[in-house]
């Protein structure tokens, strides 16, 4: 079987990804105690186990978190996955970005099934008087990948209305 040049580039991303997100929360929640911040580099990195019943920065739809934002992450799943097979097979930033959301959603919502505490976070970064919000592998895919799709899809959208 021979891959395509795009499956070159999006699966071992995803594949990537998916495993090191769910390596790392395997290995946060028995080494990490809950909300206690361990230095990495000073105070700027830390690593502060947390779970997050919600989505991003703890959004919340109450006792309908769980089933609503794991059905959110299928549909965003299913229509990130018709962008990429519509994608040409030599557009490789757009596919890697694709990967990346791809993974990152696919990485929490597996964890968010998995567990009924909520999706493992554990990545603090910031100085003492403003932090971000606290993270994991995954986010920081969907994070990264959405920005270079965001990028990407610009360039198209602006490449179009320059030929037209």
């Amino acid at each position: 079987m021979t891959w395509s040049p795009r499956a070159r580039v999006f699966w071992p991303i995803l594949v990537a990804l998916l495993v090191a997100d769910c390596t790392t929360k395997e290995l946060a929640e028995p080494y990490l105690p809950e909300h206690t911040p361990h230095e990495v580099l000073g105070s700027f990195v830390r690593l502060t186990l947390t779970h997050n019943p919600g989505a991003a920065m703890s959004l919340s739809l109450g006792p309908y978190s769980r089933i609503g934002f794991s059905a959110a992450a299928l549909v965003a799943i299913a229509i990130l996955f018709r962008l990429y097979l519509a994608t040409t097979a030599t557009d490789r930033l757009r596919t890697a970005a694709l990967a990346l959301v791809v993974g990152g959603a696919a990485g929490n919502l597996l964890n968010r099934l998995m567990s009924p505490r909520g999706v493992v976070d554990f990545i603090d970064i910031g100085i003492p008087a403003w932090r971000l919000w606290t993270f994991n592998v995954a986010d920081a895919g969907l994070t990264v990948g959405g920005l270079l799709l965001l990028r990407v899809l610009w360039q198209e959208t602006s490449e179009r209305r320059r030929g037209a």
